[in-house]
């Protein structure tokens, strides 16, 4: 039986019951059933949260204590679970759902659920105060570079520009901090993709939600209670080689499945994606040089720069603002090496806003991008 059917069942044969009770008819009625409903088949108080297309992130701080984020802004809502019993039933729901597993053995967890949301569960006594849980919802399924224009998230030039740097194969790296939209801006570039192309995408749990015909998806997995099992994302990497890719897509490189990641663009798979955390477009090239670095491969300092110079096209960096806007601020290009030092070039900066509500606008900084021109020489040979 479908979901939506079973949902329709229980929720008639609850209407049957409240009939028979003290309830009155209207909005209380109408609330209790949604309560009952969501306790058997949703997942209880969150349910109606993660319905809620204006809630983008759900945080829970013990049974009693129920954070959301709206419009980029954290406030506490007037939900709360019955007891712990309950809020860790649902997590066990939440958790069955990925197929993976939370327990003391194995206390933490990163799943995705059924919509595509991003779940993070810690339990006691890791989390001193009762189990934890973090939702990220995923909107970016069906937006196009043109909604981030309507935003101000990009400009039109940008936009632009990054089309044509996707289209060209450029190797793309976006950075940024946490929640600052990175898994966002990478599906939208991924919509610049040519149909005809073979693409491969590599995390540790599914966030992407790529709309190609030739996709194939990876996704690591924990190892079982017994510490087995265990395929980490620098292994699908190396596996996806095998593939017959034309892009490879690392959902975000964490550690020594950059090295991997950099070879691939430099070996063939050019135009391929990914995200890193950084505060900065300089930062995240650093991040990337320590994480080849603490790979434990005992390669030179310049042989790593040289790596990143030659397969590193582009950073485009986001942040966000005390109000919860996101704006990329800049995009950099990579420029070569001069001596032992990575150079770049920023293509298009944020100008600061003329008054303290305003929007900072980007814009071209008028230097012309070279390798955008050599990819689009060789693209049409």
């Amino acid at each position: 039986m479908a979901d939506d059917e079973l949902r329709h069942l229980v929720s008639f044969e609850v209407d049957e019951v409240l009939r028979n009770s003290d309830v009155p008819d209207g909005d209380e009625r109408d609330a209790l059933r949604r309560a009952v409903v969501n306790e058997l088949l949703g997942f209880g108080p969150l349910q109606d949260l993660l319905d809620d297309p204006g809630v983008s992130e759900i945080m829970v701080n013990g049974f009693d204590e129920i954070w959301v984020e709206r419009a980029g802004v954290i406030e506490l809502t007037d939900r709360s679970f019955e007891s712990e019993d309950q809020l860790l039933v649902v997590i066990d729901r939440m958790v069955r759902s990925s197929g993976r597993r939370v327990d003391q053995s194995s206390p933490m967890v990163d799943a995705r659920l059924p919509d595509g949301s991003r779940l993070n569960v810690i339990l006691p006594p890791l989390a001193v105060d009762g189990p934890a849980v973090t939702v990220r919802k995923f909107t970016s399924a069906g937006l196009t570079s043109d909604d981030l224009v309507a935003s101000s998230t990009l400009s039109p030039e940008a936009a632009e520009f990054l089309g044509d740097a996707v289209a060209s194969r450029m190797n793309i790296l976006v950075s940024g901090g946490t929640g600052t939209g990175k898994t966002t801006v990478l599906n939208i570039l991924s919509t610049f993709i040519d149909r005809d192309e073979r693409v491969v995408t590599i995390e540790d749990a599914v966030e992407l939600t790529l709309r190609l015909p030739n996709l194939v998806r990876l996704e690591a997995r924990p190892g079982n209670s017994e510490g087995a099992g265990e395929v980490n994302v620098r292994e699908l990497v190396r596996n996806s080689l095998r593939m017959r890719p034309n892009r490879i897509i690392v959902g975000e490189v964490r550690s020594g499945e950059t090295i991997d990641m950099l070879q691939a663009m430099n070996t063939g798979h050019e135009g391929s994606l990914s995200t890193v955390h950084a505060n900065s477009p300089r930062d995240a090239l650093r991040r990337i040089e320590t994480m080849i670095l603490l790979a434990g491969l005992d390669l030179p300092l310049r042989a790593v720069r040289e790596q990143i110079a030659s397969a590193i096209d582009l950073v485009v960096h986001l942040t966000r603002d005390s109000r919860g806007r996101r704006y990329v601020t800049t995009i950099t290009e990579v420029s070569g090496m001069e001596s032992d030092v990575v150079t770049t070039a920023d293509l298009f900066v944020r100008e600061a806003p003329t008054n303290g509500d305003g929007v900072p606008r980007l814009v071209p900084t008028g230097l012309v991008s070279r390798r955008l021109e050599l990819r689009r020489v060789r693209t049409a040979l």
